[in-house]
């Protein structure tokens, strides 16, 4: 990044999920534009990822901080990484 914070996105989702499988082709083009670097993690893999997430996938965090869940907002999300 150009003499800028770099920030790294995390998608918080579980398998079947519609809404995650949304939100992963819009992180991979919305990131992709940004060159910020994201990952998936399935919150059923751990009891305390799906105690704390599992009734709210996907969610959004932005350096391991909760952005928002449900779904993808462009605007905001291009403005937490600027």
């Amino acid at each position: 990044m150009m003499g800028g914070m770099s920030h790294e996105v995390t998608l918080m989702s579980r398998a079947g999920c519609h809404p995650c499988e949304i939100a992963k082709g819009e992180l991979a083009r919305i990131c992709g534009e940004l060159g910020v670097p994201w990952s998936e993690v399935d919150v059923d893999s751990d009891r305390e990822l799906r105690a704390e997430y599992g009734d709210r996938v996907p969610v959004i965090l932005v350096d391991g901080r909760e952005h928002g869940y449900w779904r993808v907002e462009e605007a905001r999300l291009r403005a937490a990484l600027a």
